[in-house]
């Protein structure tokens, strides 16, 4: 999965909690920290490529470095 790659190489130095939701009929809901990041129900869509981590970055990377940097 690497939207949930991608969320972890950059920022699991601020990640509490990951948590990836996935069942019946394409379920795929992406939690942070208790926050739902991401759901497939609700969209209709895979998420494209980097966008769970742009999703998180907007949120929550202002300010902070990237995982090594």
């Amino acid at each position: 999965m690497s939207a949930i790659d991608d969320l972890l190489s950059n920022y699991q130095h601020i990640i509490g909690s990951l948590t990836v939701v996935t069942g019946s009929k394409g379920v795929f809901d992406v939690h942070v920290d208790g926050e739902l990041l991401y759901s497939k129900r609700q969209t209709g869509r895979h998420a494209d490529p980097g966008e769970i981590l742009g999703l998180f970055e907007e949120r929550h990377g202002g300010g902070v470095d990237r995982f090594g940097t």
